[in-house]
């Protein structure tokens, strides 16, 4: 470490570099900074965000060791309190632990009146030896209808029915009382009229010899239940008072309301049970009584950062207890409510076991986690030989980035930072989920950081559409210019406070085509110019294949400094540095396809090289005027365009080879399958592909049967997909019949379906008798084919089934194709996981 300041100091004129990111969000950038020992400042708008970096950078880095015996006080004096509390709430077994109670929201049958569990799949545990179900039980033992199920946990060969079916397929559900069906617009009414229930179904426990299990409902359950729905309507009002509970009403303007308001959910309170809400209140409340304790013991600076520590007991206890967090059947564990980024409804929920299990869990967490950055940061054990790290000056600051009041002009050397991905997430929307709750904790340790109803969404930097929902067609491209804007205004002020001699590291990941011009126009438009770029690899390729998805797994690096000032005679247009975008983006893909870069990143890793040429010559005028025949800016997304011609171009000569010839429609199969390896992928970047291709556009391949447009998407169809029938015949697409084909990609899929069809015989045949088992052309389509779709086997075949049909087609017919070894996912599959191994 004393060697790298030395040369750091050498390099920045004798001082260390003041290291700062201004939308930090949950700290690595700086924590990395501080475990490097640099002078660090970090900074977010969002409070939930600000307090984490409170607790996860500033406190380690400040207090070190110093503040874990208090930790570890303080923390126990918390659990043991709320632990007594909470006691009479849960049921107890003498030799069991229960560790989750597992939920169904459930409507009335309107025929019936019988209360109907919600229930997608009545499977507990998969696993085999272990099969267990829940069976919904709705007549006595006289045959008559009950109002309420009764839920039997059976093993083995005791699940004498389906439970994958379940009583909910999408929207509808099926009544069990008649076998009739529910449609979703009732259930939708019932829920938003206050009518939804939830239904305890299943409880999972664990014995003191570790062996783990499920159990139904009991009375003892329902009594506690029952008595925490009680508690809470006696208590309710001081709560809310003291801010333990949340009144707030969930925003209007919002761009997750399919995942709550169609189901009835309005305020923050009704994410959560009775009785979750009763865990919730108490742990708050008695987070606030540790506040005044420990200032009076520590005083006001101590106590502080000891509070801020522990009230992220808070926000993982929300995360893992709500009606938004599910049991995980293959893993036998509870997914937390941002396993995705939204609100996602759930007709089932896991309630974690509230009074021991969950305080232990989080408590547990948060010290832990606090240990690692300690010791992670370079503080040694206050029992350690070896000489601690000299202290780090760090500053943690919550507002708008484009406001970084507290940094001096010119004071910083590296700005680095990850900055919101256009429509990616809506932070300030989901993070209100916590905000509401810590108001009462953290708000009283922050209160400038908590000083709003709510999260400050006017002043987030992304593409929020819904803040534009009133402008109808309009809204995409008020969020567009919104974003670009704001944007802007950062990175005007990260060049204010960056060194003239500075450097700007900026990560950005997303396959949005105006998501990129967007943040070029606002890198070029602040005066930056982007001096290199480089992909940095952040996701396993192997997870994209095995769900199916087209993703990016590569952050994109771009390194930028201040633009200086260009002496050039005359205006320069596109047309002047054409050939300059087509070379840098050519040896972009050269050379990072050589480093095993392939699909969207390849892609991606384009952009960059072609940002860093027209920011050098800023200002290049667009090569068409405006609508007053004046010359306009360009747009980064044009020279963008110029690099995915490159890209076709390049990867069409690796699939094919160099002087193969093939149609557009099947270079856009060739080139589709290559660039996503998946079978859906973003309708905005086929469009672009398209054009980048020859010209096309989504429509005509979609009229072409290439793909179907979707929701945003758009799907590769298969051949079976594209079969073209009556006064069909003639256009492109799978024709047994026909007598010759215009695009090579409707031979190879006709050959394929009339395999699939009838057999491999008449495909031969097929092929013979059009010629293409001789056909040099089509040979090469094939290798391209083969090369570009994912050779993926999973356990019940392969992934992608045109992979294997083209695999047996090369291997009887075509011995000149060289097949790629194909990956076998089945050979990979994770164990399932437990719980949370706590003793």
């Amino acid at each position: 470490m004393a060697l790298l300041h030395k040369v750091l100091r050498h390099t920045w004129g004798g001082s260390l570099p003041l290291v700062a990111d201004p939308t930090a969000g949950g700290g690595s950038i700086p924590f990395v900074s501080a475990r490097f020992g640099l002078p660090t400042a970090a900074n977010d708008l969002n409070a939930v965000a600000a307090t984490l970096l409170k607790a996860g950078v500033e406190i380690p880095v400040r207090f070190g060791h110093e503040l874990t015996p208090e930790l570890k006080k303080y923390g126990e004096r918390w659990r043991s309190r709320v632990e007594e509390r909470l006691s009479k709430f849960f049921v107890y077994e003498k030799g069991e632990k229960y560790l989750t109670y597992i939920w169904a929201n459930a409507v009335r049958c309107p025929r019936t009146g019988g209360l109907v569990p919600l229930i997608t799949d009545q499977w507990l545990d998969k696993a085999k030896g272990r099969e267990t179900a829940v069976r919904i039980v709705v007549h006595d033992q006289n045959g008559n209808l009950l109002s309420e199920p009764i839920f039997e946990i059976v093993r083995g060969d005791e699940i004498n029915f389906d439970p994958s079916a379940g009583l909910m397929t999408g929207g509808t559900a099926r009544s069990p009382y008649d076998d009739l069906a529910i449609d979703d617009t009732y259930i939708k009414n019932e829920a938003r009229s206050d009518r939804f229930e939830q239904v305890l179904y299943a409880v999972y426990y664990r014995k003191a010899d570790r062996t783990k299990g499920y159990r139904a409902p009991s009375s003892e359950d329902v009594a506690c239940l029952e008595h925490a729905s009680d508690y809470l309507a006696r208590h309710r009002a001081s709560w809310e008072a003291s801010g333990c509970l949340p009144t707030e009403d969930i925003a209007e303007i919002s761009n997750y309301d399919r995942g709550h308001r169609i189901y009835g959910i309005t305020k923050w309170a009704e994410m959560f049970t009775d009785r979750q809400l009763v865990v919730h209140a108490i742990f708050a409340e008695e987070l606030q009584r540790l506040l005044t304790e420990a200032e009076e013991e520590f005083g006001q600076e101590k106590a502080r950062a000891l509070l801020t520590v522990l009230g992220m007991i808070q926000a993982k206890a929300l995360n893992y207890n709500a009606r938004q967090t599910t049991w995980d059947v293959g893993r036998q564990k509870t997914r937390s409510v941002f396993e995705k980024h939204n609100f996602t409804f759930r007709w089932t929920f896991a309630e974690f076991q509230g009074s021991q299990e969950l305080p232990s869990f989080v408590l547990d967490q948060i010290l832990d986690a606090y240990h690692q950055l300690v010791t992670l940061v370079g503080h040694t054990s206050p029992d350690s030989l070896v000489e601690p790290q000299i202290e780090t000056p760090i500053m943690v600051t919550q507002g708008t980035a484009a406001n970084l009041g507290a940094l001096a002009s010119g004071s910083v050397s590296h700005l680095c930072m990850d900055p919101p991905y256009y429509d990616n997430v809506m932070y300030a929307e989901l993070s209100d989920f916590f905000y509401v709750w810590e108001k009462a904790t953290l708000g009283r340790l922050y209160p400038d950081f908590f000083a709003d109803t709510e999260t400050d969404k006017e002043n987030e930097a992304i593409a929020n559409f819904a803040r534009f929902a009133a402008f109808g067609r309009r809204k995409k491209q008020l969020a567009d210019a919104d974003y670009t804007a704001k944007m802007v205004a950062i990175f005007a002020e990260c060049s204010r406070v960056l060194r003239e001699d500075g450097v700007m590291t900026v990560m950005f990941t997303h396959k949005k085509a105006e998501a990129w011009d967007a943040l070029g126009t606002a890198i070029i438009d602040a005066g930056f110019t982007i001096e290199t770029s480089w992909p940095v690899n952040t996701e396993s390729e192997a997870s994209s294949h095995q769900k199916n998805k087209n993703a990016a797994n590569s952050t994109i690096m771009l390194t930028c400094r201040k633009r200086e000032q260009d002496e050039s005679n005359g205006p320069i247009y596109l047309e002047d540095v054409e050939a300059e975008i087509r070379l840098a983006a050519r040896d972009a893909v050269l050379r990072f396809q050589n480093d095993g870069i392939g699909g969207v990143d390849l892609l991606l890793s384009t952009y960059g090289p072609t940002l860093s040429v027209i920011s050098r010559r800023w200002p290049v005028y667009s090569s068409t005027p405006d609508e007053n025949g004046r010359d306009q800016l360009l747009r980064p997304e044009d020279a963008l365009s110029l690099a995915r011609e490159e890209i076709v171009d390049l990867r069409r000569a690796r699939l094919i080879g160099q002087g193969a010839k093939s149609d557009t429609l099947t270079d856009f199969v060739l080139l589709a399958w290559d660039t996503f390896a998946a079978r859906e992928f973003p309708y905005d970047t086929a469009r672009l592909l398209a054009l980048a291709v020859g010209g096309l556009d989504v429509d005509k391949l979609e009229r072409a049967k290439i793909l179907m447009k979707g929701s945003g998407t758009v799907k590769l169809l298969t051949p079976s997909e594209r079969v073209r029938r009556g006064a069909e015949r003639d256009l492109p697409g799978v024709r047994p019949d026909a007598e010759s084909f215009a695009n090579v990609i409707d031979a190879v899929d006709t050959a394929l379906y009339i395999a699939e069809h009838d057999n491999w015989a008449a495909a031969k045949r097929f092929l013979d008798k059009h010629g293409y088992t001789s056909d040099a052309g089509f040979t090469a389509v094939l290798q391209g084919l083969v090369n570009a779709i994912p050779r993926t086997k999973v356990k019940v075949g392969w992934a992608v089934p045109e992979a294997g049909r083209l695999d047996t087609m090369c291997t009887l017919y075509f011995p000149d194709v060289a097949l790629p070894e194909p990956v076998n996912l089945a050979m990979h599959d994770d164990k399932p996981g437990t719980l949370f191994e706590m003793e």
